[in-house]
């Protein structure tokens, strides 16, 4: 995060987190595993080396475990496509010099990939925090502008912490002298 006197810059972390690369490399192995189990039950030829699959039998258990291994290699498959495009990555610009804030995040490949959205300083309200603990714990920051709904700030999926919520939610909002809802 880079702030001076009139510029605000916030870059967002998108899908290349070290956890998606975890639950991708594990999804894959296991895909993998399980289609070649299936296979060594149909083909009759033990194609794992870390297990015996000569008690499995074709039908049922062969069957499921290549059903099981196809998903679960789609499965890891998505995750390495969403990993390669950097889904959900971007940043928010806030610039007095030419008086825009700009929200800008990759998305799917397709005409609507760069997902932008910009709009006068003066039309901002306020910047509002959400704080949910729990389970499904959520803390997030929004922009709030007039006649229109609330724009994401914060990356999606882990939750930052309280303290690094708080302080981006207070370096913002002093910056754009607005107030600060939620905290």
């Amino acid at each position: 995060m880079v702030s001076d006197k009139l510029i605000f810059y916030q870059n967002v972390l998108g899908s290349r987190r070290l956890s998606n690369f975890f639950w991708a490399v594990v999804t894959i192995t296991g895909g993998i595993g399980f289609l070649l189990a299936g296979l060594s039950s149909y083909l009759g030829i033990n194609l794992l080396v870390v297990s015996d699959t000569s008690s499995l039998q074709f039908i049922p258990q062969g069957i499921t475990l290549i059903f099981y291994g196809i998903i679960g290699s789609l499965l890891s498959l998505y995750q390495w496509f969403m990993i390669v495009l950097n889904i959900g990555s971007g940043y928010n610009e806030f610039n007095k010099k030419t008086n825009i804030a700009t929200i800008f995040r990759w998305g799917f490949l397709g005409k609507n990939r760069r997902i932008e959205f910009t709009c006068p300083l003066e039309d901002v309200k306020a910047i509002r925090a959400e704080i949910r603990d729990g389970i499904n714990a959520k803390r997030k920051l929004y922009l709030r502008v007039k006649n229109k709904r609330d724009i994401p700030l914060t990356r999606i999926g882990e939750p930052m912490s309280l303290s690094d919520l708080e302080n981006q939610a207070a370096e913002l909002a002093s910056f754009l002298s607005v107030p600060l809802e939620g905290i």
